[in-house]
């Protein structure tokens, strides 16, 4: 039989090739949705524009949101439980460069889908940005206990969305999520060595 997750005795841990293929097929089939979506309805994708500030903006946001979660991870018990669950089950098989697909796969597939082709078929408004803010907080729902994620991933999108909106250019929030993703997964991978180093 196989060692349960320590954090949450209800999941088996994955493998990292369990762990990549899924983050494979998940980023595959959000494009292809996205692109039915795109087939199928009179929706146009928001522009991806390589304009000078949308990196910094991007990477800067992205910045924030991880300083943001890390707050919210010391303050709110329940959402630091819940993270450290879901953290554990998708980083802990990861050796550092698969934090780079970590980081591109769901940063690239998810905003194309959400604040791509969702947010300007809901409106780019703020009716928009709490639809797509509330579909993509339930993308992250792993399971009834990790409510406080959810939350979280639905805020974060609320912000993703606001800056698409803001912006008109799906790139800002594209390197926003991937800065948030490769910040977050990094931080947890080193608070897990240094607790693996602890003497005792």
């Amino acid at each position: 039989m196989s060692e349960q997750s320590p954090n949450n005795p209800e999941l088996e841990p994955l493998t990292r090739t369990q762990v990549l293929v899924a983050m494979g097929v998940t980023a595959l089939i959000l494009l292809v949705l996205a692109k039915l979506w795109l087939y199928f309805t009179s929706t146009s994708q928001l522009p991806i524009k390589l304009q000078l500030l949308a990196l910094p903006l991007g990477a800067g946001l992205g910045l924030a949101i991880s300083l943001s979660s890390s707050i919210v991870y010391l303050l709110w018990p329940a959402y630091r439980q819940s993270a450290d669950v879901y953290l554990e089950l998708v980083l802990k098989p990861l050796v550092w460069p698969d934090l780079i697909w970590l980081g591109l796969l769901p940063g690239l597939s998810e905003e194309l889908l959400f604040r791509g082709v969702m947010l300007p078929s809901f409106g780019l408004d703020a009716v928009g940005i709490a639809i797509t803010s509330f579909c993509f907080g339930i993308l992250h729902l792993g399971g009834i206990q990790q409510w406080p994620y959810m939350i979280w991933a639905m805020l974060v999108g609320g912000v993703l969305g606001a800056s698409a909106v803001m912006t008109g250019n799906l790139l800002v929030p594209i390197v926003a999520h991937i800065v948030t993703n490769l910040l977050s997964s990094s931080v947890w991978k080193l608070g897990a060595i240094g607790q693996n180093n602890k003497p005792f």
